[in-house]
């Protein structure tokens, strides 16, 4: 690990003041930089990311979080992609699992969703997280966020399986190889007792690695299919995660079965229109950001009035922090779409900040 100039031996505390030593100028402030390598090294198990994300959700639901709205850069690069600019802030009390200090932590993610990036080795999201000490406005750390987003995402959609999706749940049915996919599948082989996962993707190539991919991290038998509807068709868990450039109803509403926990949380729509109209239940994770940008699985629902304050049940928040309840009945059929909230970056980055202090991983880069 690099070190500035009179930096500290052991790992800068995200809370408290920051110990001094004899030769640091007053003022004089470091951050720490995480890479992608770094945050790999860490180890943080698939319950530690599922429990930081679920007590962020939970700091949601009682209103102990700030979330701005998203943002998009579109650049003049003929729809090669877009960027996304997330903002929050999470309260600290009452969130140990995420490691908060009392203060709270505020944060700042600039993501990139560029479709074709596979096609040069690249991830589809790169992302860069920020996380700042609200009281002061200090800077606490810079890291690669790629994983982050794809971690919390598989998280959010974990954890709103966990309060709507039947406790029995053995057929999860999931379309899209690439991004959060890994996360989506693996987090939710851990909380289900899962006889099979259906997966399947627009490129045969691709659906094939990520059954390689999945046969090596899980012992739940994979089933790789040729078409979407082969996937959802009786599946008890659906997840729609996929890479469409044009509106495609991948997702049909014939598939999905009494009972069903859907989410559906392309960028673009791959869910035929009538959808909601067999849902007993419809739950997001912001009212605010479903109603928000251009993109989002929903947004032809929210434009035609099919998504609205009455046809919505919950925002997913106020379910976790018991304010409604969540799935009543096994034959209800529940949808959870999700935007992606900043404060689930938060909440992840702080645990992975904690662990890095914890194991002096990263970089000391001297901010003033």
């Amino acid at each position: 690990m690099e070190r500035g100039p009179g930096q500290l031996a052991g790992p800068v505390p995200l809370s408290g003041p920051r110990p001094q030593r004899p030769d640091r100028a007053p003022g004089e402030l470091w951050l720490r930089f995480l890479s992608g390598p770094d945050i790999d090294s860490l180890g943080l198990s698939p319950a530690e990311i599922i429990a930081a994300v679920q007590e962020a959700v939970r700091a949601h639901g009682d209103g102990r979080a700030i979330v701005e709205p998203r943002v998009h850069l579109v650049p003049d690069n003929d729809g090669a992609g877009h960027f996304n600019v997330l903002r929050g802030h999470l309260a600290g009390p009452g969130l140990p699992a995420a490691g908060l200090p009392a203060r709270g932590v505020s944060g700042v993610k600039v993501v990139g969703d560029f479709v074709a990036n596979y096609a040069a080795g690249l991830p589809s999201e790169l992302g860069l997280l920020t996380l700042y000490d609200p009281a002061t406005g200090v800077p606490l750390s810079i890291m690669d966020a790629t994983l982050i987003t794809a971690c919390r995402t598989g998280a959010m959609t974990a954890v709103g399986a966990r309060y709507l999706a039947r406790p029995d749940s053995r057929i999860l049915g999931h379309v899209g190889a690439r991004g959060t996919a890994l996360w989506n599948i693996v987090l939710l082989d851990e909380l289900f007792d899962l006889d099979e996962i259906r997966i399947t993707s627009r490129r045969p190539e691709s659906r094939e690695t990520f059954a390689q991919q999945l046969a090596a991290v899980t012992g739940t038998r994979i089933r790789v299919t040729a078409t979407a509807a082969e996937t959802f068709d009786g599946a008890d868990i659906c997840v729609e995660a996929s890479r469409l450039t044009e509106p495609e109803p991948l997702l049909r509403t014939a598939s999905v079965k009494p009972g069903a926990f859907v989410v559906p949380y392309g960028t673009i729509s791959a869910v035929e229109l009538d959808l909601l109209d067999v849902m007993d239940k419809v739950v997001v994770d912001d009212w605010r950001e479903a109603q928000s940008g251009r993109f989002g699985a929903l947004r032809r629902h929210v434009d035609t009035g099919r998504l609205s304050p009455a046809s919505l049940y919950a925002e997913l928040g106020q379910i976790v922090a018991g304010h409604r309840p969540g799935r009543e009945r096994n034959d209800e059929r529940i949808l959870l779409w999700h935007r992606g909230l900043a404060i689930l970056d938060i909440a992840v980055g702080v645990a992975i900040l904690r662990r890095a202090e914890q194991q002096d991983i990263g970089t000391m880069l001297r901010y003033r």
